[in-house]
């Protein structure tokens, strides 16, 4: 039998040889090969982000022909706002002069509650993904229909106004009442209005930018019209009454308490529960407002930057409370909240908040004022639902109240939610605090975003952020998702959590990383003081995938056809907020994408060219064999010119075609006995007789392992040859008549778009690959007008990876001597 490697012949290796293990595998490959080609399927083939949910959205095309690409400078802080603030105001405008011409209160045809609560449909208080049991309310009408003197605003917008309703949204109500100890804040987002029509204007920070959103005077209400009513009426019918429909709706339909959502505590007072209105339109409907925390409300209604701090990382509470806490209503908005951790043992725990003196757990409450009395730090809190108190040390009616302290604080006690707690027990009883710092107009905000796929394995990316700074001071950088609260029900199945560090150009050491974020994913940030120059801002960001979460493409499938209405309001605005992510590439940007791929392009076709050469060159040997074994046959049988391939596993050895003449083959030829009469009769294989071999076998040799191969050690192999571009001269002579055309031979280009959506028929049935793409954006405050910020996406062939961190476990490793 002849042997060659370049023919593709491999000898097994023994089997395991370990006791009491699994049976032995067939090894095919290496096992790093095998690890190799794990990882190969574990990753999608396609990878990319759905980023228009809607067929042909136009809105999204225009927007994303919008987004600023390149080399951006910062503009004032108040720009944005200044733009969503006029372009609401003439959209109310226009509003009303078409109700007036019509002689039409206005209706909100884009969140119609009146309609879309007695049809059934439930759009705007139900979730895209799923049913919300707990919200029944009863009733809908307008303001002048509820109020009997209904006013906007009743000595101005404070936090004793506020009162939460049915909605899960303390978040947002603990950030009213933060804002309502500076009047400007809450008035600056109350932008128009016009009562008589019934519009409202509003405007709200969303992803670094400000955003109108408009609303009719419609209310829910817990109780339903008169003639409506399957619940109260029965019961109210049973005393007879002068006027039963009118004390009815007296009783159950009028003032403040007669709202099913947020209302103000003065039973003509509106501007709550139509800002909450507002805020539930712009997220979709009134579940997506439910749960979060107060930091990212008070960012939301301020433009804000909120930064985690837990009470138990507090390193020198005596200058967080002279540095931080002092500043509140000034530089800095607090909320704070406790028990987050609570059910960690029990966590299938269903019933109502735990109690820690008053203080109820997985709720939100916000910081009023802060005081430094007589050696005493004291802080006043706000409960959003406008009850239940600390109950604690300076708690109402607690022993270290006095009269004379009574008039120092200003204080009168009732469950009204507002209580004073020592500084001490509130960092005993509160874990986690979100402060918010604000910003005027001597600060000037830069932004930019991007699409980065992020891999199984967290690493510092290579694209990352360059920032040229021209003028010394304090920067704050901000890295950001999109805020999937505007989507829900279509984020997909992958969460994302941000890091970044930052360090100057040229330099492997960072200056500053962000903090950590345990809650509050949406945004990381870090504070400093830079001089003058170019820095790097590094992005590590770690993906996790939730099983039970369908990915977007399904949850488009599974409602596309059920709920139409729902999916295009969701899917409108999810297609605005990824269009950030679609940003074109610079000039530059281009120039080496092109360069790169034809430069991949030629190494593919050296590989192809390679690749063909090889196979070429074994199809010709082969054939050449093929030849041989034909013409010994021929030989020794010559009256048959049948091909029996049975016989070619077990005929003489034939010449390997090397570079060299063919030699005599060490079998003869003319001595081998082969009668196929013999063969047939026998039906087993003939001995073939070797001279100088004693009559032994060649069967027999074989079967008891003496068979030995013929190959040249000191020769490279084929396909070492043709890696290196060896080709001897008989390789040379075997390529006559070979021939290359890159038109022909190569494998169609390919291009990747970048930024295109993938196909929603993927070529991976049976598999679900790893897939995680993440828009991101950095956005950065300074007092710098000419700082300018750009995404720096590098060639794949000048990849080069960022030194880990110091304090991970990995560093010395990989550290470099």
């Amino acid at each position: 039998m002849e042997f060659d490697d370049e023919m593709g012949y491999a000898v097994a290796g023994p089997g395991s040889s370990r006791s009491n293990s699994r049976p032995p595998r067939a090894r095919c490959q290496a096992p790093q090969e095998s690890v190799k080609q794990f990882w190969e399927q574990f990753n999608t083939k396609y990878p990319g982000k759905v980023y228009t949910v809607l067929p042909d959205n136009p809105y999204a095309r225009t927007r994303a022909k919008h987004v600023p690409s390149g080399r951006i400078q910062g503009h004032e802080a108040v720009k944005s706002y200044e733009q969503a603030y006029q372009e609401c105001q003439k959209s109310v405008d226009r509003i009303v002069k078409e109700c007036e011409r019509v002689n039409q209160k206005y209706s909100d045809p884009h969140f119609d509650i009146e309609l879309d609560l007695k049809s059934g449909r439930r759009h705007y208080l139900d979730g895209l993904d799923k049913e919300n049991v707990e919200f029944r309310p009863q009733g809908v009408k307008r303001v002048t229909e509820i109020f009997e003197n209904p006013q906007f605003f009743v000595n101005g917008p404070t936090a004793s106004d506020v009162r939460q309703g049915y909605d899960g949204d303390c978040w947002l109500m603990a950030a009213l009442c933060t804002m309502g100890n500076k009047e400007e804040l809450i008035k600056k987002i109350c932008v128009a209005r016009n009562e008589e029509v019934g519009i409202y204007g509003f405007v709200f920070h969303r992803d670094g930018e400000w955003q109108q959103c408009i609303v009719d005077d419609k209310l829910y209400l817990r109780a339903a019209d008169y003639d409506e009513s399957v619940i109260e009426r029965p019961i109210w019918d049973d005393i007879n009454r002068t006027d039963a429909e009118e004390e009815y709706r007296r009783v159950y339909q009028t003032g403040s308490r007669a709202l099913y959502f947020a209302q103000c505590v003065d039973d003509n007072e509106t501007w709550l529960p139509l800002l909450e209105k507002a805020f539930a339109k712009a997220h979709g409907d009134y579940s997506a407002i439910e749960g979060g925390f107060v930091g990212e409300a008070i960012e939301d209604l301020t433009g804000g930057v909120t930064s985690e701090v837990l009470s138990s990382n507090i390193l020198n509470k005596d200058r967080f409370w002279t540095e931080e806490i002092m500043k509140v209503n000034k530089e800095f908005l607090f909320g704070c909240g406790t028990g987050l951790f609570s059910n960690w043992l029990d966590p299938k725990y269903q019933g109502p908040p735990r109690d820690r003196k008053g203080i109820a757990e997985g709720h939100s409450y916000s910081i009023m004022d802060a005081r430094e009395v007589e050696g005493h730090r004291l802080l006043r809190l706000r409960n959003p639902w406008g009850r239940k108190e600390w109950y604690g040390a300076w708690g109402d009616g607690s022993k270290e109240w006095t009269a004379e302290w009574m008039e120092k604080l200003g204080h009168k006690f009732g469950n009204d939610g507002l209580f004073w707690i020592s500084y001490k027990d509130l960092l005993k009883k509160y874990q986690h605090f979100d402060r918010t710092r604000l910003f005027g107009p001597e600060w000037t905000i830069t932004q930019q975003w991007t699409t980065l796929n992020v891999p199984w394995s967290a690493d510092y990316h290579t694209t990352k952020f360059m920032m040229e700074v021209n003028t010394s001071g304090p920067v704050v950088i901000v890295l950001s998702q999109l805020d999937a609260r505007y989507f829900k029900g279509l984020a997909g199945e992958y969460s994302f959590v941000l890091k970044f560090r930052l360090q100057k150009a040229g330099e492997q050491d960072y200056l500053v990383r962000s903090h950590s974020s345990h809650f509050m994913g949406r945004s990381v940030n870090a504070e400093i003081d830079l001089d003058p120059g170019r820095y790097h801002v590094l992005m590590k960001i770690t993906a996790f995938r939730h099983e039970d979460v369908d990915s977007t493409e399904e949850i488009v499938r599974q409602v596309a056809s059920t709920r139409r209405e729902k999916l295009v309001q969701v899917g409108l605005s999810y297609d605005l907020a990824h269009a950030k992510g679609l940003v074109g590439e610079t000039d530059q940007e281009k120039g080496e994408q092109e360069r790169f791929k034809a430069a991949e392009r030629r190494k593919l076709r050296d590989e192809v060219k390679k690749r063909m050469q090889k196979e070429w060159i074994r199809r010709q040997k082969s054939e050449a064999r093929h030849q041989r074994l034909e013409a010994r046959r021929g030989i020794s049988t010559p009256s048959s010119s049948c091909y029996d391939p049975t016989l070619e596993g077990d005929s003489a050895t034939s010449q390997i075609l090397a570079d060299k003449p063919v030699e005599d083959s060490p079998v003869d030829i003319g001595s081998i006995s082969s009668e196929r009469s013999e063969r047939r009769v026998n039906g087993s294989v003939p001995t073939i007789h070797v001279n100088g071999g004693h009559g032994q076998g060649l069967h027999a040799r074989h079967a008891s392992g003496g068979w030995r191969r013929r190959t040249d050690f000191s020769r490279p192999s084929l396909d070492a040859r043709v890696a290196t571009d060896a080709l001897d001269q008989g390789d040379l002579e075997l390529l006559e008549g070979f021939e290359f055309d890159s038109d022909i031979d190569m494998p169609p280009d390919e291009t990747c778009v970048k930024n295109r959506p993938p196909s929603m028929g993927l070529d991976e049935p049976h598999l679900d690959p790893w897939n995680a793409v993440c828009v991101v954006g950095l956005r950065v405050y300074s007092k710098d007008p000419q700082l300018v910020l750009q995404v720096v996406r590098p060639v794949p062939e000048d990849d080069t990876e960022a030194p880990l961190d110091r304090d991970d476990p990995a560093a010395s490793a990989a550290t470099y001597n």
